[in-house]
């Protein structure tokens, strides 16, 4: 590990409480109000919608095996979240993608230059390759619905050995070249200007429109489970990016970096309160939690309001509990409906088989 220089004040996070069950017929009419037309991989909603207005949906530890056998399988199904969990190979100074190997990769990346590669060859790739994997077929559906990436890094970075937050952007910016969106990207206004921190640009809901984010992605990293359990683990991946991505904008040098640092156990309230340096709450605006807790914490609006990005994993556990797999279609819709009507911007599900991955492709009005 990286020498680590301060841990951020955390708080435990809540065990998910139970809902009425009336907010499933809730859900039910508020997806039949504002869902859009579900389509294709490449089918997008009307464009009128920012990218922090619409709710869409993916799946949860893409990259393993038993999801797909390919990674871009999942792309084509419509999945919007393609979730990688990334760990620093000390050894080999390469970012591999695995669960729970961190020395070596373990997933259904391939090597690959064009769209046919992408479904044959060895599998087991470092993350370079995963991110070309994304690329290509990126490239090959340039109105496909923007995706979010959503890197999980298991152990942190490493600054001690080179792979720090600018090695990062390093690797994505050689690999998934200009189909990022990047938070420089939201700083810029219409006329050039650049407001002066994330948060700002936010609030004033400088997104980009999702019709002119086709074929793109968005980026974000969040502290992984074995970096979280490490005592001698002192700077988290959300406070050490925000601490890189705020000291970039000082330089004037933020176009470099690539992906949004995210606020992992997002719940009521402002959970950017558990940082001892405040100053870095201004660069956190994309929030990452369970979607049970989430819920039933209650106020939610408060995401929305700002034009924060919510991401909710697990969305089968909200109560009333779902097949974790393989809902009904019909169940599948209810669940996104209700967590759009809870301001979520990202879906997480582990629905990879039918009929509930038939939600895959929808996009639905966040509010």
């Amino acid at each position: 590990m990286s020498a680590r220089l301060r841990s951020p004040l955390r708080f435990p996070r809540p065990r998910p409480r139970r809902l009425a069950a009336a907010a499933v017929a809730t859900a039910s009419a508020l997806f039949a109000a504002v869902v859009l037309q579900p389509g294709t991989a490449a089918a997008v909603d009307d464009g009128s919608l920012s990218l922090a207005a619409g709710t869409s949906v993916g799946v949860h530890n893409t990259y393993v095996q038993s999801a797909y056998t390919y990674l871009d399988q999942a792309l084509d199904a419509g999945s919007t979240l393609i979730e990688l969990d990334v760990w620093v190979n000390p050894f080999t100074h390469k970012w591999n993608v695995s669960h729970d190997n961190p020395i070596g990769s373990n997933n259904n990346c391939v090597q690959a230059s064009t769209i046919a590669d992408v479904y044959t060859g060895n599998r087991s790739q470092n993350l370079d390759s995963c991110l070309d994997d994304i690329r290509i077929w990126l490239q090959a559906h340039p109105t496909a619905n923007p995706i979010m990436i959503k890197l999980e890094m298991k152990a942190g970075f490493d600054q001690a050995i080179g792979m720090g937050p600018a090695a990062m952007d390093a690797l994505i910016s050689a690999h998934m070249g200009g189909l990022v969106y990047k938070p420089v990207n939201l700083l810029t206004k219409s006329d050039g200007s650049q407001y002066s921190t994330l948060d700002a640009a936010a609030k004033a809901n400088n997104w980009a429109g999702r019709s002119s984010l086709q074929g793109k992605a968005i980026i974000e990293a969040i502290p992984g489970t074995f970096e979280e359990a490490n005592p001698f683990d002192h700077l988290w991946t959300d406070v050490e990016y925000a601490t890189y991505i705020k000291g970039l904008e000082a330089a004037g040098t933020v176009a470099t970096a690539e992906l949004f640092p995210s606020v992992l156990g997002a719940q009521t309230g402002d959970p950017r309160s558990r940082y001892a340096d405040t100053t870095l709450d201004p660069w956190f605006v994309v929030f990452d939690g369970d979607a049970g807790t989430y819920v039933s914490d209650g106020n939610t609006e408060w995401y929305n309001t700002n034009h924060y990005l919510v991401i909710a994993t697990d969305a089968y556990d909200v109560s009333p509990a779902l097949s974790s797999t393989a809902p009904s279609l019909a169940d599948a819709q209810a669940r996104v409906a209700l967590l759009a009507g809870d301001s979520v911007s990202f879906v997480s599900t582990d629905w990879t088989v039918s009929p509930g991955n038939g939600v895959l492709s929808d996009v639905l009005a966040r509010s």
